[in-house]
């Protein structure tokens, strides 16, 4: 094999699949990814069995061929050479090894044999459906931030992605959950995805899927089965198991009788819970609301360093409640928000608060209240 690609595109398509590559594997296979030059690029491949990652990069191949050397260190070794140049890899005879080179410089690196690369087989896809990357992004980095990472509860470490009969419409509507806080975010169902089977996307793979949807102008091909998902986005092509269980009934943990009202500005709120969770301790991260009309009394109380309070404005004329939440919870919710004021729903100190955006009502979030 011998191949000249620029650095910038060999670096940034080696972005892309390395990340996939575990630091520490007892397989060293995995520690690779698999260089395939054909035709007029070169194709690189990274799986850690659970995930896989292909991208594409045009180069000139002045002899075909393909190995697998090291992910990590082919990645550190192009990161480093300097901007513009150009790199040239190349098998030795034996295609034991594969040399870097650019300019002056030049590295040579031990190679597997591509025989010895598992292949992440994907079998046959029963639906397939086309969506803009923002409206992708916008489903994943809405829920994203409750996704449980308690491993006891596996098949809450993923998000829920499925189609659901709502307002007289069909969504696709993703979900996601960690016992103590919900968020859904939710579309109109792209042609195709009629049908299709309620699957859970496991936490690595939406972490890589939300650097890969950056392009907001890139269409993303989705293909699903029961047991795997796969996402062709631009020249990239993300191939990964589903998780194997199944996500609870998240319907009923959503409240439909809360009757107090508070409007609120996002960000004065948002700003106002960071300050006085200052004083919290990492242990106990309870902020009480003390909400009556005109106002929310935001107080934290550690026995161990001190209290905080303060007081903003809000839109509220119902009875007066106090409830308590976690910070870093309001924190998450508030930071999904895009419009100027939230809206918060709610029933009583001990029941599920329900937040949205007081300008879009197609995400929506859960919260669960601490005792203060």
């Amino acid at each position: 094999m011998r191949v000249i690609l620029e650095r910038s595109t060999l670096l940034k398509s080696l972005n892309h699949v390395h990340r996939v590559v575990e630091r520490r594997n007892t397989i060293p296979i995995l520690s690779n990814v698999l260089l395939n030059a054909d035709g007029g690029s070169l194709q690189m491949k990274a799986t850690d069995l659970d995930l896989e990652v292909t991208e594409a990069a045009g180069a000139s191949i002045e002899q075909a061929g393909a190995t697998t050397v090291p992910a990590h260190l082919l990645y550190d070794i192009v990161r480093k050479l300097p901007d513009g140049a150009e790199v040239m890899l190349k098998t030795d005879e034996s295609g034991n090894a594969m040399s870097v080179v650019s300019g002056r410089s030049s590295f040579r690196l031990q190679c597997l044999p591509q025989s010895d690369f598992p292949e992440l087989s994907a079998g046959n896809f029963s639906h397939i459906f086309r969506l803009e990357s923002e409206a992708l992004k916008n489903l994943i980095e809405k829920t994203q931030f409750a996704i449980s990472t308690e491993e006891t509860r596996y098949y809450l470490n993923g998000i829920f992605l499925h189609t659901i009969e709502a307002d007289g419409a069909l969504k696709l509507r993703s979900v996601a959950t960690d016992g103590h806080r919900l968020a859904r975010a939710e579309m109109e169902a792209p042609a195709g995805s009629e049908g299709m089977p309620g699957i859970i996307i496991p936490r690595k793979t939406v972490g890589e899927l939300q650097k890969l949807v950056d392009d907001p102008d890139v269409a993303v091909t989705v293909e699903l089965s029961d047991t795997k998902i796969r996402f062709t986005i631009g020249s990239v092509i993300l191939t990964s198991k589903l998780i194997d269980g199944t996500f609870p009934d998240y319907q009923r943990v959503i409240p439909t009788g809360n009757d107090k009202v508070l409007l609120i500005d996002r960000q004065s709120f948002a700003a106002a819970v960071d300050r006085v969770s200052t004083i919290s301790s990492e242990r106990g991260r309870a902020v009480k609301l003390a909400i009556a009309e005109g106002q929310v009394t935001l107080t934290v109380n550690n026995p161990d360093s001190g209290s905080a309070t303060e007081e903003i404005a809000a839109d509220y004329s119902a009875d007066p409640i106090e409830i308590g939440f976690n910070a870093r919870y309001l924190l998450d919710v508030a930071a999904q928000l895009s419009s100027e004021s939230a809206r918060f729903l709610l029933a009583d100190a001990g029941s599920p608060t329900l937040i949205q955006d007081e300008g879009d009502k197609s995400a929506l979030y859960v919260l669960m209240p601490m005792r203060v």
